[in-house]
């Protein structure tokens, strides 16, 4: 056993599975693959359950819990339990547990933290699929955040906008964000944004999406978002906040990565839009540097 725990003796289960991913079998892809789907069969079912699900057998199911670290499925089980529920405390339950001390020094050292986690552990094969997604002038592009993204969210949609045609941000009532979303075309691509304490709105516009055949970038957190079953590239945002709420800092500068790569991509054209616009601005004398 003592080879097997090797893979994962901290962090939460995500972590350990990123780590573990390199030398797992293709029976435990399987079962990681259904951990990442659907974490409630994990934490309300059976060892029975899981291997059903991840057509594997009972005791790749045990190794594979055994490979991350714990100590057999009942302790996987409780660790997956307990990330559920930290994930789904409100704010009103974290503000009272908040840690005395220097609020300024823990924010620095956060939210290093969460931009360090967030563009170390980005999975690189996922981010560039995601940037040629959204360099792909043929497609439409679909912005969406839950309401704490949606500022940084709009911002990146924004800055896409002045790099291409075809990019909106959604958002508004439900009837706006329905019509925004009947507009896509199979193969549109959805850029959506949300960490834990989902949206319920959000997650029921990209599902209607994805299932009329658009293309889903998700950035979440984590493989046991709700987002990440319906990914097409899944890119996980570190979120842990110094206070009752998240810090959107690391998926801040994910979206800034985003942003510099399609740029890149798309130069020439580009470009010339962007020299458009500028043109535009000064003629309308809508900026000043004074």
């Amino acid at each position: 056993m003592g080879a097997e725990r090797g893979a994962g003796t901290g962090g939460g289960v995500v972590t350990r599975i990123r780590d573990a991913s390199g030398s797992m079998t293709p029976a435990q892809r399987r079962v990681a693959d259904v951990v990442a789907a659907d974490p409630q069969l994990i934490a309300f079912g059976t060892v029975a359950d899981l291997a059903r699900e991840a057509e594997a057998s009972g005791a790749s199911v045990v190794r594979f819990a055994t490979k991350l670290g714990y100590e057999g499925f009942i302790d996987l089980q409780e660790a997956i339990r307990g990330e559920m529920s930290d994930r789904l405390q409100p704010a009103a339950v974290r503000i009272r547990d908040l840690p005395p001390g220097d609020v300024v020094a823990r924010a620095l050292t956060t939210s290093v933290a969460g931009v360090e986690a967030t563009l170390a552990g980005l999975d690189r094969a996922a981010f560039d699929d995601a940037v040629a997604l959204l360099a792909d002038p043929g497609r439409r592009v679909a912005v969406i955040a839950g309401d704490a993204g949606a500022g940084i969210a709009k911002h990146a949609g924004d800055e896409l906008r002045m790099l291409r045609p075809d990019v909106e941000v959604v958002g508004g009532t439900p009837v706006g964000v329905g019509q925004s979303i009947a507009r896509l075309e199979p193969g549109d691509v959805v850029l959506a944004l949300d960490l834990r304490r989902y949206d319920r709105w959000l997650l029921e516009a990209v599902d209607h999406a994805v299932d009329q055949g658009a293309e889903l970038i998700a950035l979440t957190d984590g493989p046991l978002s709700p987002l990440a079953r319906l990914s097409r590239s899944l890119l996980i945002v570190e979120g842990e906040g110094i206070g009752p709420f998240d810090n959107y800092v690391g998926a801040l500068a994910l979206l800034a990565a985003l942003v510099a790569a399609v740029a890149e991509a798309l130069r020439h054209d580009a470009t010339k839009d962007l020299d458009r616009v500028e043109r535009t601005w000064q003629a309308l004398g809508a900026l000043t540097d004074g």
